[in-house]
């Protein structure tokens, strides 16, 4: 199986962008999105806001398998765009995004987007082998994983944003 290293999927909520992105860029409800994130931690006094530079820690979990990385938020435009880079060990992870494109009638298309950045460099193979070693995931597989995961969290944001 060859590797990929980007991943996205869309969907449509019955929302303005601006609302959208208020939920998503607030980082302390991402364990309630993501099927593999449970909880965030914000450092430092964001208290939540998500700004460029902000730091956070995320807390993942696959079955019994349990570990954290630490994320930088990178683009976090209100209505438009959210994203952060993870890394582990001080080795970048991955980026995760978000874009969100009025559609008109207060409609929103959200894009959950995420790019594998363990390709070369410092530090890439080591952070492969742990990540399937705390996850369980092979890297070959990572991408596959993660839409599945990506279509999970944008149902539960629709749902949650539509509901108020």
């Amino acid at each position: 199986m060859e590797r990929e290293w980007v991943a996205e999927e869309s969907l449509v909520v019955a929302a303005d962008p601006l609302r959208v992105y208020e939920a998503v860029a607030d980082l302390r409800r991402m364990g309630r999105w993501s099927p593999e994130c449970f909880a965030v931690w914000v450092l430092g006094r964001s208290k939540g806001r998500a700004e460029p530079g902000t730091a956070f820690v995320g807390f993942n979990r696959i079955r019994w398998r349990v570990w954290f990385t630490t994320g930088r938020v990178t683009a976090a435009v209100p209505g438009e765009a959210f994203a952060f880079r993870v890394s582990s060990l001080g080795v970048p992870v991955a980026v995760w995004g978000y874009r969100m494109e009025g559609i008109g009638e207060g409609r929103t298309r959200l894009t959950e987007y995420w790019e594998d950045l363990r390709r070369e460099g410092r530090g890439a193979a080591l952070v492969s082998l742990l990540g399937r070693v705390f996850t369980g995931v092979p890297a070959e597989r990572r991408a596959a994983h993660n839409r599945r995961g990506m279509r999970i969290t944008l149902e539960r944001i629709k749902a949650a944003v539509e509901a108020g």
